[in-house]
Order: C-alpha cells, then structure tokens, then sequence
C-alpha cells in the first residue's frame, strides 16, 4: 500500500509567556463499583447557573488572556478577514416581503445596525410603519437576543421575547400598536415561543421550571391580568421530555407536543377556546414520532409508526382516533418524509432520497409533482407561508454555490419566481466554484455521503488545504448550503467538506438511529474514515485538514483529536459537549434528563456508563502528542456549561506532551451562542478563521 501523502506545516506552538494552569483538587465518585477521578472537577461552580467562585473566574480571565495574547500579532489578518466578512454582507439587508392578515410585512436592517428592525403597512395603504426595533430594544444591554414575535389577529397587540444574557430564559411583554404604550404584562422564565388566541386578548407560552431549563408547561395569560394567575393548559412533570406547541396552518387548533428522541405526545387545543381540555391524538406510550397540522376538516400526520422513514395519515378532526387514521403517503425504505404544511387547495411535504432533498405538492385529490430545481446537490425548505389561502409557496433554496435564494413556487403555471436572492456586495461569481458529492466508505463497509466545495483551478493531488466539518447528533442534519464566510478559505485555496455522519438524517430516519446511544461510535469513526478517504482521493494531504463543530459537533471534534490527532493541521472545538460521562452522571443539571434517550443513562444503565466512558473525550485524554486547538464556551450557557470547554482544556494542558497550540476563548457574558450581534458574530469568526489559517502557515 503506498504511503500516504503527508504535509507537514510548522506547527502553531505556544506562545513565550506561561500557559495558564489550572489547580488540581481531588475529586472522587463511585458509580457501579467504578471510582471516577476527575481532579478539574472544582471548575464546576457549585453555585451554577450563578458562577460566583472566584477561583473559576480568575481561571477563565488567564485563558482569555492567554487567547488575546495570542490573538494581538493576528490583528492585520483578523481585520482582513473581518472586512471581507463585512464585504460580503449588505448593510441593509431585507427580506421578501411577506403577507399575512391584511397586512404586508417586511424585515430589514438600517446601515451599520447588528439588529433587525420590522415594519408592515396596510395592503390598501402606502404608509409603512416601524413596529418593532431590535436595535432600539437591545441598546441598554451588552448581549441580546429576540425569541419569538406574534401580532394578534386584531392586528392590535405585539407580544415578543428577549434574553440579555445568554442563558434562554426569556421575557415576554406586550405593545399595543395602536398606542405604542406597553401593556403591564412582563412575563418572566419563559422559553419564548408565543402565539396569540384568536380572539387576541390571550397569549400561551412555555413556563420553564425555575432553576431548571425544561418548558415545565404551556401556560395561557389574559391580556392585563398578572402571571401568577396564568392558566396551565398543559404539563410535563417529566423532565426526559421537550414540550412545545403551535398553530396548524389552519390557525384552528394549537398542537402541543412533548417528546423525546423517539417518542413524541400529542394534544390538540381549538384556538377559539384556549379553555378547553386539550385532547390527546397519540399517546406517548405508542413510541413514535408525529408532526401534525391541520386543513378541510382533517388532521394530517407525518409519523414514523409503520416505517423508520414515516408515512402521511390523516384523520378527522371531529373522530381523530388512532384506529382511524388513514394513509395518504406509505413509508418506504427510498424515501424519507421530514416536512409539511397544510394550505386550503393543497399541502406540500419536503422529503429525502438518497441524500437528495426533494419538494412535493399535492392537492387533496391525489395529484401530485415534484418542483424542479436548477442543481442536483442543494438545500431547500419551506419559506415563510403564513397564509392559509395563498395560491403560491415560498420556498427557501441554495447550495454549496448558490447564494441563499427565496422562491415563490405558483401553483397554477408551475413556475419559480424569484423574489429575493442573498446580495453579496463585494461581488461573488458563482461560475468559479464547483460543488461534488462523492461517497465515502467507513470501516464498516458503510457509504458516508460528503459534501464538497472548491474553487475551479483546484488541484487533486494532495497539495492543497481542506476544511472539514461534522456534526452527528439529534437526526440533525448539516445541509449543503451557501456561506459568504467560507469563500474567505476557498479564496485562499481550500477545498470545503461537510461529512454527513451517522447520528444525522441525511439518509433518513436509520441513519440517525445508527448514529445514537450504543451505536455512538458511529459518528466518530465515520468523521475520521471520511477524512482518510479524501486523503486517499488526493483531495488532501494527511496533516492538512483543518476541521470544526459546535456542541454535539465539538464533542465530535473532541473524539476525533483523540481517535486520529495525526490527521488534523487545527481543531476548532465550539462549545464543546466533551464532558459526556460526568453531565450525563449529573441528573441535577437542567438539560441532562432530556439527554438520556440520545446517549444513555450511565445512573440506571452498567453498560451505558462504560460505553459512554469509552468514549467520552474528556475521559480519554492521555499522555500524546496533538493538533493545535482552539475551544470556545459561555458563561451563561445552559446547554453546554461552561466548565465543558474548562475543563477539557485544563486536563489537555496537564497530558498533552507537546508545545502545540491550546487557546481558549470564554465569553463572560453570552450563552450558547456566543456574540448577538450581526458584526460581532462576524468578528467571532474572524478570530476562528485567523487561528485556522495560521495552522496551514497562511498569514494573509
């Protein structure tokens, strides 16, 4: 067998001052007649979501140090980088408008603001007017973000949601818009999703469980009243379970659903009588998944209980038993349902085959056609579609090389008409760029799809550089779409590559239950298998691939530096979930329930607590040589804690037996999602970028 190709750039190595370190502290648990060590575990602030301990805080402040250290001689290429980011990207920037309700409505931003402001005008009136202002809103604060935004079906009231600190609990409060005085109503520990009764002088919204971040139950709150005298309408007293809710297209019933990985329960609510006793359409004792919405009479399902891969039922909305649902589209092994909506003359169901997305219109007399669509390899989805008699479908589209484009797709002539597509000031040429999907063969025989994307003039023969991405986690799924700050690498040689691993739904349902609890592994070694066999394509040379994930994708990216670190020129790992055994040992923690029927219950389960030790990478950090990295985390994240990200650096700091680069950034006042800001996301990825780049030697 010839000798793989190797590319040995010069190592980023630490820099001249002290690496920070972390105090040892001993720590010790017994689980199944096993003792676990874990001398890092002090950086979990006892007191947490409030991090007080100032041992923590001085730790975190010296690695952030160390980061902007390292980050000062970079300023030139981070600034390059930040300016072609900036370049890329329209200053006022609106969407398509949309129409719902008497009203047209439109998004956009004013030049140079980070924050979204909204405006609608009477559609028998010129006069447009400002509604809502994201920049006005967040001006006090440091960090924030909109959650959820609804206006009444009086067209009177806005209710909206906020976070100023990152950690999703959110406020509501109400305007009405005929005054532009605030109601008195301020809402507080809510998940943020909001929709309003039909008669508009009622709200529901998701309460979260105080001191814990699971929607506890969906509440409904009358207009003036005070929250404590909210109405619950439904609750979930088990914490393993996600509970939602929305209008059907129909805007007839509320749907509320709470589930879990495979199981999902089922309510409905008529909208006209948010009172009334919701009424169960599936159980969650039936173990299967359903997304429901409603037109005509009837009820329409998406579930996976005849077939992994789900069919389309329906069922009356005034006999909407189980034993009457009635089959429109079979399950197939082919052929993956993943969406729906319901209009008045006809539905449309997104689905999968092969990897291949495809878009389907029925009428409700069993025609149907596929849209045709100008590329082979793309991402579509369903656009904004607020109205339920519309005779169109907006339809979301890019790919690899096509800029984020908006579609109305007319039903009568069965045409595509363009209505928005994603302006890139600095100018971007769509010819010089090519897209491919190949498969690639794990070492269980197992053909991964990827995804790839590279200037035209590349060369196939090892010398080149290559990103890599992954993530692999919740049947979610990276799609070949477009990104303006990804031309920055292409520009500068890269080839790009989305693995499209186990654990994600790119080829269906399956796809994702090999991916999941004992079949874990999966994920990882498809990850690192891709990654070999587009070295032995000649697509890269060992050593030279860059690669990047966040959360469940940052814990993919911790275990493939552990599995194959001879691979990698850097690793970004963002907000990584790396500390698997111990969060999932951890019930207290808010999300940690909910998470057991995706990785296991190590508590109950002997052989869930050593599979998950197996691989979990914190665990199985040891004494070796690896790639530079780079790890990022919030303060105030509740969804991967901080002390993730902490720790993981700590214990590699203390076994690494390398001077590679280790940074680590920690943003001390944001959560999940790091900068809110539309240009202090930007600068955030500058400084990803600038790190990347410098590992492949490039400065510039």
């Amino acid at each position: 067998m010839p000798e793989k190709p190797t590319v040995q750039n010069p190592r980023l190595k630490q820099l001249s001052i002290p690496t920070p370190q972390a105090s040892k502290i001993p720590f010790r648990a017994q689980f199944h007649d096993q003792t676990i060590t874990d001398h890092f575990n002090w950086l979990k602030d006892p007191s947490y979501p409030e991090v007080n301990d100032q041992a923590v805080i001085d730790y975190l402040n010296e690695e952030n140090a160390y980061f902007n250290t390292f980050l000062a001689p970079k300023k030139p290429l981070i600034d390059t980088l930040f300016a072609e980011f900036k370049g890329r990207t329209n200053d006022t920037d609106s969407s398509a408008p949309w129409v719902t309700n008497g009203y047209e409505y439109k998004a956009f931003y004013k030049p140079s603001e980070e924050y979204l402001t909204f405006s609608r005008r009477k559609l028998d009136n010129d006069e447009e007017v400002t509604f809502l202002s994201v920049t006005e809103l967040a001006k006090p604060f440091d960090y924030f973000t909109m959650g959820d935004w609804d206006v009444s079906p009086n067209n009177q009231f806005i209710a909206y949601s906020y976070n100023t600190n990152g950690d999703e609990r959110f406020k509501i409060v109400i305007k009405d818009l005929n005054t532009g005085q605030m109601l008195s109503n301020e809402l507080c520990d809510t998940n943020g999703d909001i929709e309003f009764s039909a008669d508009s002088q009622s709200i529901v919204y998701g309460a979260l469980a105080i001191d814990r971040w699971y929607t506890q139950s969906v509440n409904v709150h009358k207009l003036g009243s005070k929250q404590v005298n909210d109405k619950v309408m439904y609750s979930e007293r088990d914490e393993g379970y996600f509970l939602g809710f929305g209008l059907t297209s129909s805007k007839e019933y509320l749907v509320i659903t709470s589930g879990q990985s495979e199981t999902s329960e089922t309510y409905v609510v008529p909208s006209a009588d948010f009172t009334a006793t919701p009424v169960k359409l599936v159980s969650r004792e039936q173990h299967f998944l359903n997304d429901i919405d409603h037109a005509n009479g009837y009820f329409y399902i998406i579930a996976n209980d005849t077939h992994t891969n789900s069919r389309l039922a329906k069922v009356s909305d005034k006999q909407p038993s189980y034993d009457k649902w009635e089959t429109v589209i079979a399950g197939s092994d082919k052929r993956y349902l993943m969406d729906m909506q319901n209009f008045q003359s006809f539905m449309v169901v997104t689905s999968r085959e092969n990897g291949i997305e495809r878009f389907t219109l029925y009428d409700y007399a069993s025609n149907e056609h596929d849209v045709e669509f100008p590329e082979s390899v793309f991402s579509i989805s369903n656009g904004n579609n607020p109205e339920f008699t519309q005779d169109f479908v907006r339809i979301n589209y890019n790919s690899m090389i096509t800029p984020s484009t908006v579609f109305d797709y007319r039903i009568a002539s069965k045409t595509l008409v363009t209505k928005k597509v994603q302006e890139i000031p600095s100018g971007y040429d769509k010819s010089l760029y090519v897209t491919e999907r190949i498969m690639a063969p794990a070492r269980d025989g197992v053909l991964v799809p990827v995804t790839l994307v590279y200037k035209k003039g590349f060369k196939r023969d090892s010398s080149q550089p290559m990103h890599l991405y992954g993530y692999g986690a919740y049947g979610s799924t990276v799609t070949p779409s477009f990104s303006t700050t990804r031309l920055s690498l292409l520009d500068r040689g890269f080839s790009y590559a989305i693995a499209h691993v186990r654990g994600s739904d790119m080829l269906g349902h399956q796809w994702y239950l090999d991916g999941k609890l004992d079949k874990r592994m999966n994920t990882f070694n498809d990850f690192v298998d891709v990654a070999r066999h587009l070295v032995s394509e000649k697509y890269v040379a060992q050593g030279n691939i860059s690669v990047s994930g966040r959360s469940a994708g940052g814990k993919l990216m911790g275990a493939a530096t552990i599995q194959a670190p001879e691979l990698w020129s850097s690793v970004t790992l963002g907000v990584p979930f790396v500390d698997v055994l111990n969060t999932m040992l951890d019930a207290n923690l808010p999300l940690t329930p909910p998470e057991w029927s995706e990785w296991g219950n190590p508590i109950e389960d002997p052989v869930a607590f050593n599979y998950i030790q197996s691989y979990s990478p914190y665990d199985n950090i040891v004494a070796r040589e690896y790639p530079p990295m780079l790890v990022t985390g919030g303060l105030n994240d509740p969804r991967v804690t901080y002390w993730e990200p902490a720790k993981w650096t700590a214990r590699m700091r203390e076994l690494k037996t390398d001077d590679n680069l280790l940074v680590m950034r920690i943003n001390m006042g944001a959560g999940h999602f790091a900068n809110s800001g539309r240009y202090g996301r930007l600068r955030d990825y500058a400084e990803e970028f600038a790190f990347m780049l410098a590992s492949h030697s490039i400065t510039k």
